[in-house]
């Protein structure tokens, strides 16, 4: 039987539609629940990362470490994650994390910047955590330029490399090819992973896919709580795994609970999968510059639609937040000129 490790990533992803506002009381609960339910890996942070706590992405209102520590006292048998990209957060943040009970450190680049990460990988392994590369924005990069990238994290000393569809804009096919090209080009020791979104309605299918074709990490979240239209939801990924023979470690109808009855609750709205967020895998955007193109809407009076479109032509990456408010400054000046021309 395949058997792959799951790594929640609501109380990270998730943070991103609950405006990075949980509370040390609410970590607590769904790291415990998802816990008890088997879940093997549980990221707890900024949804950017360690250190994204700012007005480019949004202050939390309670400090990331203190929600770490929440969760750490929460768990008994999960190992605990956390996110950092280089630029946002800096070594000394993963020396806090680290203090605080985290076990799993996970780098993330842009898909053609892997460098960057070098010296953080290697910090990781030096504090003794197991050493993540994330390769964002996966779809921008063919297959075999995102394994050289590949190649880059794992010389670095990360012990699993993972292909990100941050935009929910691959398709099974798209999926498949990345990981085996990462598969074929990493060492066999090296694990591949794969983090999707559900901005085509493909998490799982994605998933699925990508574990046919060797890749043994997974990310989900619970009740799809996460950027855009949300990350591929962990009580249907488990489900579905159950019922093709993939072994996750988790009780289908534990985690089906505290999807339903402890995340569900603190979720401001359903996820859905509305035009805005369609969009998104559409034009190949950054998941979560979904809620900044709204806000760019409501203040310039350019459908967020038309912004997100824009920034996927002009091949907008992670980290380029300020871009949207540009961007929507420009169309709404173009509108106004066509108003008047």
């Amino acid at each position: 039987m395949t058997a792959i490790t799951l790594c929640d990533a609501t109380l990270r992803d998730g943070s991103h539609p609950m405006a990075h506002r949980f509370t040390v009381e609410e970590v607590a609960r769904v790291a415990g629940a998802l816990d008890r339910a088997g879940v093997p890996v549980i990221e707890v942070s900024h949804g950017d990362g360690l250190g994204g706590s700012s007005f480019n992405y949004g202050f939390s209102g309670t400090d990331e470490l203190d929600l770490i520590s929440s969760a750490s006292a929460a768990i008994a048998r999960a190992r605990l994650a956390v996110l950092l990209l280089p630029g946002i957060g800096v070594k000394e943040d993963l020396d806090a994390a680290a203090e605080r009970g985290t076990s799993v450190a996970r780098i993330a680049t842009h898909c053609t910047e892997a460098d960057i990460a070098i010296q953080h990988l290697h910090h990781a392994r030096e504090l003794g955590l197991t050493a993540v590369g994330f390769l964002m924005m996966a779809h921008m990069a063919t297959p075999a330029a995102l394994a050289e990238q590949a190649r880059t994290m794992a010389d670095a000393g990360a012990e699993v490399v993972y292909v990100t569809d941050s935009a929910g804009a691959l398709l099974p096919d798209g999926a498949a090819e990345r990981v085996l090209a990462l598969r074929e080009a990493l060492a066999p020791e090296v694990a591949i992973g794969f983090h999707g979104h559900q901005n085509l309605a493909l998490g799982v299918g994605n998933s699925l896919a990508a574990i046919a074709a060797g890749a043994t990490w997974i990310d989900a979240c619970t009740r799809g709580l996460g950027a855009g239209a949300g990350n591929t939801p962990t009580e249907a990924l488990v489900a579905a795994c159950a019922r093709a023979g993939i072994e996750t470690g988790v009780d289908v109808i534990e985690v089906a609970d505290v999807a339903e009855t402890v995340v569900a609750p603190l979720m401001p709205r359903e996820q859905i999968l509305d035009r805005d967020s369609l969009v998104l895998g559409y034009a190949g955007v950054y998941s979560s510059f979904l809620l900044h193109a709204r806000r760019a809407e409501e203040r310039f009076g350019v459908p967020a639609g038309e912004i997100l479109i824009e920034l996927g032509r002009r091949g907008a990456v992670g980290g380029q937040e300020d871009w949207i408010i540009d961007i929507a400054a420009e169309l709404a000046a173009a509108h106004e000129e066509q108003e008047h021309a």
